[in-house]
């Protein structure tokens, strides 16, 4: 089966970032025709590829993290607020290293609001 570059390193991506997860504490996937979300109680991050969605150059995946703060790092794409108090940030991924000592604390401050 053909699988194009993009997706190719996608999945590398994923793969890292599951790991990443995994060495957190125990990490439920929902996968979704959209996302696959990572859950402990409640979801607490999401990955997804921007390609389904966007046309041009986008990240290979995308990594949605909920808190209930606004975290001041320049590295995220965008920041929302859908609802009072809780913050969606998305911040794109386009190599393994990208998933860092900052992106696991994230994961590991989300995972544990998900108590």
């Amino acid at each position: 089966m053909f699988c194009p570059p993009l997706y190719e390193e996608s999945r590398r991506l994923f793969e890292a970032l599951h790991r990443a997860a995994d060495a957190i504490g125990p990490v439920e996937l929902r996968v979704t025709k959209s996302q696959i979300a990572f859950r402990r109680r409640a979801a607490f991050a999401w990955a997804w590829l921007p390609a389904r969605y966007l046309r041009g150059q986008v990240a290979p995946l995308v990594l949605t993290l909920a808190f209930r703060h606004r975290d001041a790092s320049p590295r995220w794409k965008a920041i929302v607020e859908p609802a009072s108090g809780r913050f969606t940030h998305h911040l794109e991924l386009y190599a393994v290293s990208d998933i860092d000592d900052e992106v696991r604390e994230w994961l590991r401050s989300a995972w544990a609001a998900a108590a």
